[in-house]
Formats: C-alpha cells, structure tokens, sequence
C-alpha cells in the first residue's frame, strides 16, 4: 500500500508505503462501538455523590406524636421526602472501568485508521516543527491545508513542546503522540493528520 505525503502548504512531496496489516484491517461496526464504550467508561470520574438520611445534618428528633394528629409516623425531618432530607438510591463515588481484551482494543484501532483512510479523512504529512510556541503559526497551517473548520487529529511520534503548546489554544485540534493514539479520538476527528516519521513508531505499537 502507497499513500501520498503531503507538506505544511498542501503540496505532495512524495510517496510512502503503509503497513497493510494496519491500514488494510477490516473491523465489525458493533466491535468498534464496544470500544468507544469502554473508552468512555474508563474515562468517567466516578466522583458523584449523594447522602443518604444517616449522613444528612440535623437532628433526629421525632418532629410529631406518634399517633393522634392524624398526620404521617415520620421519625424525623432527614427522611427523603422533605427537603433537605436524604437521597434514596442516589450515585456513589465508583469506578467505572471493566476489563476489555487487548486484542480487541489493538484491532478496533487499526479498523478505523483504515476506515479513515479509505474515507479520504487520513493523510501523511512531512514532519513540520516551530521554534516557538506560536498559534498563529498553527492556524496557518490549518488554513493552507484548508481544515480551519475541522476537527484534527494530529499524531506525532514524540513529545513537542513547541507544537503542543501551538495548536492547545485551537479548540477544533488535539495532538496526540502515537502511544496516546485511541480508537475515540480517530472517530471524532474529521481529518486525521499523521507525521511521516510517527508510521514506524505505529507500526511497532500495532504491525506486529
């Protein structure tokens, strides 16, 4: 398999050859939605909480006689139908994680790097770096590639200060090294930007 390489101005500069093994993967649409749940629910704090009457303040004295008033046998002004009282079944702090094979995980993700290719929405660019963290540079770059109204995704092989720090302030841009490289991100993206020399470092995290 051969793709084109692109420049930061839009222009082909070359041809690269791509991994079929990664990029020629086929993958079942309710595999992939099982990932996208996974990864989300591994992502969710977990830090809602309620409190149940014992854990509400306030006192616990009997606010009226057991019998004679006609009214309900409340035990005290906590219970959960007077305002302020407790929360009946409400969420508490958990972890949402479960376990998902890692064969599945490593599948899904080189499913939609080729389904991103086939659609046109993956391209290989030439490594680009700046000396200074600048996001005018950044959105230039966007503009000549013509994704100023997209969502991008541009993985690159290594940690970059500089172009990290360029792109973090664009809200429609995540740069993401290829270890951190997921099958969520891909999705949401609408244009997937590879650096060239990140392939060889994918192809050691999923070609084998």
């Amino acid at each position: 398999m051969e793709t084109s390489v692109i420049n930061i101005k839009n222009e082909e500069v070359g041809k690269v050859k791509l991994n079929e093994k990664i990029f020629n993967e086929e993958v079942k649409e309710h595999t992939v939605w099982e990932v996208v749940k996974w990864q989300l629910a591994a992502r969710r704090a977990g830090t809602a909480s309620t409190k149940t009457r014992a854990e509400v303040r306030g006192s616990r004295r009997k606010i009226l006689p057991q019998k004679g008033t006609g009214n309900a046998r409340h035990g005290d002004r906590k219970a959960n139908i007077f305002v302020g009282g407790g929360v009946v079944h409400g969420p508490k702090p958990r972890d949402f994680y479960y376990p998902l094979p890692k064969k599945v995980r490593k599948k899904v993700l080189k499913g939609v790097l080729s389904i991103k290719l086939k659609e046109g929405e993956l391209s290989i660019i030439e490594d680009f770096y700046f000396e200074e963290p600048k996001t005018k540079k950044a959105i230039e770059v966007l503009k000549n590639l013509g994704l100023e109204k997209s969502k991008v995704l541009l993985v690159i092989p290594a940690k970059d200060d500089n172009l990290m720090k360029s792109f973090r302030n664009l809200q429609n841009v995540k740069v993401l090294v290829v270890d951190g490289l997921n099958t969520y991100d891909i999705l949401n993206a609408d244009k997937v930007l590879i650096f060239k020399s990140a392939l060889e470092k994918i192809d050691e995290r999923l070609g084998k």
